[in-house]
């Protein structure tokens, strides 16, 4: 449906180098990196509002490439919204249908559909400056559909909302695109909001896509270091790996971790703070690696603790609720053990 190859933009100081991508029908694809990765420059050139040094857009087997954004059929979201102050609701939703000369009561027809299907007919008549911030984003929507693209684009449109209408807005942005069958294009830098809406996940840094996968991929098997610090891997470590029989022993400094992807020489390792449990005593249990070590640090956090442990000069990062922290009378200096499975180990 979206197809991009080989995309090269220079803007000012920055680059986007070799872009390439495909977007099926139906899909939610989203782009998720850093501040300055080239996200929003790389919605604006799918956009149109760029022209690409090297490389192809493709929609719907077409090339656009060279065409103006009005010819695209593409819609976009912006980050601030960009609703005209000036205007109605009705009349944001209206602009695009009317700069296309649609007629007046084809117009009509198309913003009374739209302010149904984003449940805010009660706002058609107020103006931008008297919504909040899940009102002005619904309305951008509305105008970004008015003119029915074939993709949508929408350039990190929750930043700007507080966390309970980030998550509201994050579930309706989801049951919108499974209503509307058109792939979405959304970039962001969070997290939590790229898991629960992708159906697909590309993660950018300085221009470049490092990898490119399901949401269940990316965030518990990452293929890159950058990747894995970025989506959540706190434990990292460099060692010497070597294969025996069915799992691989890393030396690192002075412990040994077992896992159960094959290696051999040297290798980073990679663990999710969640995969480690903590325990007052060695467990008989299916984890391959029980590990002793000392609480140096306890740092509260909204709804868990996290401990910093270090086992022989190795400093690891773990997560436990905090119940679990209150009942088990954790704090500095004191001895616990990590236990965690060996398919929990990942060799970048």
């Amino acid at each position: 449906m979206l197809k991009v190859e080989g995309l090269c933009k220079r803007w000012e100081e920055f680059e986007l180098k070799d872009i390439s991508f495909d977007v099926e029908r139906g899909e939610y694809f989203v782009i998720l990196g850093p501040s300055g990765a080239g996200k929003t420059l790389l919605l604006e050139c799918i956009a149109g509002i760029h022209v690409p040094e090297r490389g192809r857009i493709l929609i719907d087997g077409e090339d656009v490439t060279y065409l103006p954004p009005e010819k695209r059929s593409v819609g976009m979201v912006f980050q601030e919204y960009a609703l005209f102050p000036h205007m109605t609701v009705w009349e944001n939703i209206e602009f695009p249908l009317e700069m296309r000369k649609v007629s007046i009561s084809e117009r009509k027809r198309r913003v009374r559909e739209l302010l149904e299907l984003l449940r805010i007919e009660e706002l058609s008549h107020r103006y931008p400056g008297t919504l909040s911030g899940g009102e002005k984003q619904r309305v951008a929507l509305a105008r970004a559909l008015a003119t029915d693209p074939k993709v949508l684009l929408l350039d990190e449109p929750l930043s700007a909302l507080d966390a309970p209408l980030r998550r509201k807005l994050r579930d309706e942005l989801r049951s919108l695109q499974r209503r509307l069958k058109i792939p979405f294009v959304h970039v962001t830098h969070d997290q939590v909001e790229a898991f629960s809406l992708a159906d697909k996940i590309a993660v950018m840094r300085d221009g470049r896509i490092l990898e490119i996968g399901p949401p269940e991929e990316i965030f518990t098997s990452p293929k890159n270091v950058f990747v894995a610090e970025f989506v959540g891997f706190d434990n990292i470590f460099r060692g010497e790996a070597r294969r025996e029989g069915d799992l691989t022993i890393i030396r690192i400094g002075d412990i040994s971790i077992l896992s159960s992807e094959p290696a051999n020489g040297s290798v980073t390792v990679a663990i999710r703070p969640e995969d480690i449990v903590v325990s007052l005593k060695p467990v008989e249990s299916s984890a391959q690696n029980v590990i002793r070590g000392r609480i140096v640090d306890v740092i509260p956090e909204a709804f868990l603790v996290k401990l910093k442990i270090e086992a022989n000069g190795v400093v690891f990062s773990v997560y436990v609720t905090r119940k679990s922290f209150l009942e088990m009378k954790l704090d500095v200096k004191q001895e616990v053990y990590l236990v965690f499975k060996a398919s929990a180990v990942k060799i970048l």
